[in-house]
C-alpha cells in the first residue's frame, strides 16, 4: 500500500532542487524501498503457505466429522438419502465450504484492508475527488447484494443437482451388468446426460448473472475514472493538487477499485460456499432417531424375546403399514423358523430385532427388558445376521471374515471358514489373504454367502440370525452349513431361519408362521403346522411344490 504513495514523492522530488525523497538521495531511498519490497514478498509467501494449509486442516476435519456423524444414523435416514447424494455432499460441498472459509475470506480480508487504506489515503490527499468516486458507491452494494443472494441459491441447487448426478453415476455403475443384461445402456447414458444439462443450465444462469454484475461494475468504474481524471485535471491547472498527489491519488483508486473488484469475487464465492454450507448444515443437523450408543449397558441377549402388540411401518411408507399388532415369542437357546407369503414381513422381524427402526408401537422384550431401553451397538455385538445378499468390503477374505472383530487370529478365522464350509479359500494361491474385489466382485454368489456365514459364525453370538442365509447355496453346501450350525443349536445361542426353502425349514424346532396381514397366524412344530390341511403353513407349502 505504499507503493503509489512512495511513487507519487519520487514524481515530485523531480521538481526539487535537491531530489531527495523523505530526506534521502532517490538512489538509497530505492534500495531501502526494494527491501522492504521483498520483506512484503516474504510475508505473502508464509500467509498463503499458511492459508493453504489450514484449509485442507479445515477439510479434513470437516469431512471427518460429517463422515462420522452420517454413519451413526438409522436405516430410516439412508432410505431417504441416496449415497451418491451423501458422498457429494462430503466431497464437493465440503470442498467449496473450506475454500470459502480460507481462501475466499482470505482474499475478501485483504481486500477490505486494501479498499479502506486506499480510501483513507485518497482521503487524506483529496476530500473533493473522494466524492467524485463516492457517487458510484450505492449502485454497487445494491447491484452486490441483489448478486450475492442469486448467487447463493443457484449454488445450493447446482450442488443439489450434482449430488443426484453422482447418485445416478453410483447406482448406474455399479450395476452396469444389469444395464447391459437388458440393454439399458442408452437409457443410462440419456439419464445422465439429463442431469448434466439441468447442471449446466444453471451454471448457465450463474455465469449470465456473474456476467451482467460485474460488466456492470467493470462500466461504473470506469465511467467514475474518467470523471475523476477529469475532475483531477482541473485541480491541477488550478493548482490544487500536484501532479505527484494526482499520480499517488489515482493509483490508490486503482489499488481500491481493484480490492472492491476482489471483494465482489470473494463476496461470490462466500456466497456459494454458503449454498455449499446449507446443505452440510442439513446433514449436521439430521439427529438418528436411535441413539448407537445411549442406554441400558448389555451383558448377554440370551433368553426369551418377545414381540409385544408390534405396529411398525416404514418411514418411507408410512401409510402402509408391515406389523400391526404383531406378538410372537420364541424361547432361549431355540432354532426357530419364520415362514410367511411374500411381502409379509419377515426380513422386518430381523431389521426390529436388529434395532435398525424404531417400533411404531409396542416393545420388543428379551427376558422382559425392552431392548429400546439398551445400548444399540452393544446389542448388536451379541447379534449374528447373515443376509440374504452378503455384503462383503474391498479387502482380503480374512479382512471379511473378521469385521467387527479384528483381534481374531488366524486360527479362529479358518476355523469359522470350516465350519461355514469355505474349503474353496485352500484352493487360493493367497488363501484367507486372497483380494475379494469391490463388493466381493472376484467371488460367486455362494462363495460370498459363505464368507458371510464364517463371518456371522466368528462373533460367536447369542442370537443367530439367518434371512434367506441359504438361498444362494446348492443343495449339498446347504447341508454342510446347516451341520455347521449344529454346536449353536445345541449350545445356548438362539437362531432365527427367515425362509422358504423346505429343506431348511424342518430343522427349526418351531415354526413361526405369519399371515399376510402381519401377524402370527399359526406356531407349531413341521408336522403340527403340516396336520392343518387348511392353515396358512400348509397352504405355502403346497404352493412352493406346485411351483417346482
Amino acid at each position: 500500500m505504499a507503493v503509489p504513495f512512495s511513487i507519487g514523492k519520487i514524481l515530485d522530488s523531480a521538481t526539487r532542487v535537491d531530489g531527495t525523497v523523505f530526506g534521502m538521495q532517490l538512489e538509497h531511498f530505492c534500495v531501502a524501498f526494494l527491501a522492504i519490497l521483498a520483506g512484503g514478498a516474504c510475508a505473502s509467501c508464509g500467509q498463503m503457505a499458511l492459508l493453504k494449509i489450514i484449509g485442507e486442516r479445515i477439510i479434513t476435519k470437516l469431512r471427518s466429522s460429517l463422515y462420522k456423524h452420517t454413519y451413526v444414523q438409522s436405516a430410516e435416514f439412508f432410505d431417504t438419502h441416496r449415497v451418491g447424494d451423501l458422498l457429494s455432499r462430503l466431497g464437493n460441498d465440503t470442498t467449496m465450504v473450506g475454500r470459502s472459509i480460507t481462501d475466499n475470506l482470505s482474499d475478501g480480508l485483504r481486500s477490505l484492508a486494501f479498499a479502506t487504506t486506499g480510501m483513507g489515503m485518497m482521503t487524506y490527499i483529496s476530500y473533493k475527488l473522494v466524492g467524485v468516486l463516492a457517487l458510484a458507491f450505492p449502485p454497487l452494494a445494491a447491484g452486490a447484494f441483489l448478486y450475492g443472494r442469486a448467487v447463493r441459491d443457484l449454488s445450493r441447487r447446482i450442488q443439489t443437482n450434482l449430488g443426484t448426478l453422482t447418485r445416478i453415476a453410483e447406482e448406474r455403475l455399479g450395476n452396469v451388468r444389469t444395464s447391459q443384461t437388458f440393454t439399458g445402456e442408452r437409457q443410462e447414458v440419456r439419464r445422465y446426460n439429463h442431469q448434466t444439462r439441468e447442471i449446466f443450465n444453471l451454471a448457465k444462469r450463474e455465469a449470465v448473472i456473474s456476467a451482467a454484475f460485474f460488466s456492470t461494475s467493470s462500466f461504473l468504474g470506469n465511467a467514475t475514472f474518467l470523471a475523476l481524471l477529469y475532475v483531477g485535471n482541473s485541480m491541477v491547472r488550478s493548482g490544487s493538487i500536484t501532479v505527484g498527489d494526482l499520480t499517488t491519488f489515482v493509483m490508490y483508486t486503482g489499488v481500491a477499485g481493484g480490492s472492491l473488484f476482489g471483494l465482489s469475487a470473494a463476496y461470490s464465492d462466500l456466497m456459494k460456499g454458503m449454498g455449499a454450507a446449507s446443505r452440510l448444515f442439513e446433514l449436521q443437523d439430521h439427529h438418528p432417531t436411535i441413539s448407537p450408543t445411549k442406554g441400558m449397558a448389555v451383558e448377554s441377549a440370551r433368553g426369551t424375546i418377545q414381540f409385544h402388540d408390534v405396529g411398525f411401518a416404514y418411514p418411507t411408507r408410512p401409510s402402509t403399514p408391515a406389523f400391526d399388532g404383531l406378538s410372537l415369542k420364541i424361547g432361549p437357546g431355540s432354532n426357530v423358523a419364520i415362514v410367511a407369503p411374500s411381502g409379509a414381513g419377515k426380513s422386518t422381524v430381523a431389521s426390529l430385532l436388529m434395532r435398525f427402526y424404531a417400533l411404531g408401537r409396542g416393545a420388543i422384550t428379551i427376558n422382559g427388558h425392552d431392548i429400546s431401553k439398551m445400548n444399540a451397538r452393544q446389542w448388536r455385538r451379541r447379534i449374528g445376521l447373515v443376509g440374504q445378499e452378503p455384503v462383503l468390503f474391498s479387502g482380503s477374505i480374512a479382512e471379511n471374515v473378521a469385521y467387527g472383530k479384528t483381534e481374531a487370529t488366524k486360527s479362529k478365522i479358518w476355523e469359522a471358514l470350516r465350519l461355514a464350509n469355505c474349503h474353496f479359500v485352500h484352493d487360493f494361491p493367497n488363501g484367507v489373504d486372497t483380494l475379494v474385489g469391490a463388493r466381493g466382485a472376484q467371488l460367486s454368489g455362494g462363495q460370498k454367502q459363505r464368507i458371510a456365514i464364517a463371518r456371522a459364525l466368528l462373533k460367536d453370538p447369542d442370537i443367530l440370525i439367518l434371512d434367506e442365509a441359504t438361498s444362494a447355496l446348492d443343495v449339498e453346501s446347504e447341508k454342510l452349513v446347516n451341520q455347521a450350525l449344529e454346536p449353536l443349536r445345541r449350545g445356548q445361542s438362539t437362531i432365527i431361519t427367515i425362509t422358504h426353502r423346505l429343506s431348511t425349514i424342518p430343522r427349526s424346532d418351531t415354526i413361526i408362521c405369519l399371515g399376510a396381514d402381519g401377524r402370527v397366524a399359526q406356531t407349531g412344530t413341521y408336522h403340527q403346522l403340516m396336520a392343518d390341511k387348511e392353515g396358512v403353513f400348509a397352504k405355502l407349502v403346497k404352493q412352493q411344490m406346485s411351483e417346482r
